[in-house]
């Protein structure tokens, strides 16, 4: 399978796209991984959370102006409508995600 390019990622079709900018050695990016693995769950179906490695992806994260990880952005139909730096609660996502996924 082809790998897509970023824009095709957060260019799903009726569905939020949660990116979650951490790189491997970021203590803090280790702590939102089970929280968003949390926030998936919880929106089975109706979410997809992709995670970019900044080291690997240093342009995307300049794109986006990424300036201290973890940060997280969601995108709504290609287009940014939330963002934070730093740990995140669940709650505090689920809250942002409110509008684009209904309940």
């Amino acid at each position: 399978m082809p790998r897509k390019s970023f824009s095709e990622l957060i260019n799903s079709p009726g569905m939020p796209v949660l990116v979650d900018f951490y790189a491997t050695w970021c203590g803090p990016c280790k702590t939102m991984a089970p929280i968003l693995e949390q926030v998936a769950a919880q929106h089975g179906g109706k979410l997809r959370v992709i995670k970019i490695d900044v080291d690997r992806n240093p342009a995307v994260a300049q794109q986006y102006r990424v300036q201290s990880i973890p940060t997280l952005i969601l995108f709504h139909q290609g287009q940014p409508v939330w963002r934070q730096a730093g740990v995140v609660p669940a709650p505090q996502i689920a809250q942002a995600l409110q509008p684009f996924v209904g309940k």
